[in-house]
């Protein structure tokens, strides 16, 4: 165990050290089902947003892990829909590096915010997380679309099962959510 640890710490603080990444350069990029899988793990910023929003779950609602997964993916589908009939959102980027930022801090905080206001927090970053993927949607966008969110999920359920195992370790919660919020934080502050 600590082994896995030290390993986890390790490459956590590579992936902060990090330069920012700006997973959204621009519209039309992306195409069909495949590119859709692969983007939210390979955006630093999905992979932590995303797995984070199963952590947090997991934590505070044991029983329910699935609900802020839920929430998350039917936001993001809003999102991309909004993006698809040409409704603009403001500061998509900063909201998804903040969206790293607070789901990390509600990774170490996370016990005493009401439940129902971190749902709502995961389903406003969604909000952003889909426009943008929608935005970048060229050709076969809903493809694309249904590949971010499968993967998407797959993330969560991921996250779900991190948080469930590291539940009893108030030292491994706070030492992944302050590695979350440290990348966040690098991502809002240095982009």
């Amino acid at each position: 165990m600590r082994r896995s640890v030290v390993k986890l710490g390790a490459a956590a603080s590579l992936a902060a050290l990090a330069g920012p990444a700006c997973a959204h350069v621009g519209a039309g990029h992306a195409d069909g089902l495949a590119a859709g899988l692969a983007h939210p793990l390979l955006g630093l910023d999905h992979l932590l947003a995303m797995t984070s929003v199963g952590v947090w779950s997991a934590l505070a609602m044991p029983l329910r892990a699935w609900t802020a997964p839920a929430a998350f993916v039917a936001a993001m589908v809003g999102g991309a829909a909004l993006a698809f009939v040409g409704v603009a959102l403001p500061a998509v980027e900063g909201m998804i590096a903040l969206s790293v930022l607070a789901l990390g801090l509600m990774i170490v905080f996370g016990a005493g915010l009401p439940r129902i206001a971190g749902i709502g927090l995961a389903g406003l970053f969604a909000l952003f997380h889909g426009h943008a993927h929608a935005s970048e949607a060229a050709g076969a966008t809903f493809a694309y679309v249904g590949g971010v969110t499968l993967a998407t999920a797959a993330l969560h359920l991921l996250g779900v099962s991190l948080g469930l195992k590291i539940a009893s370790s108030s030292r491994l919660r706070t030492g992944i959510g302050m590695l979350v919020a440290g990348s966040g934080a690098a991502l809002v502050f240095g982009g």
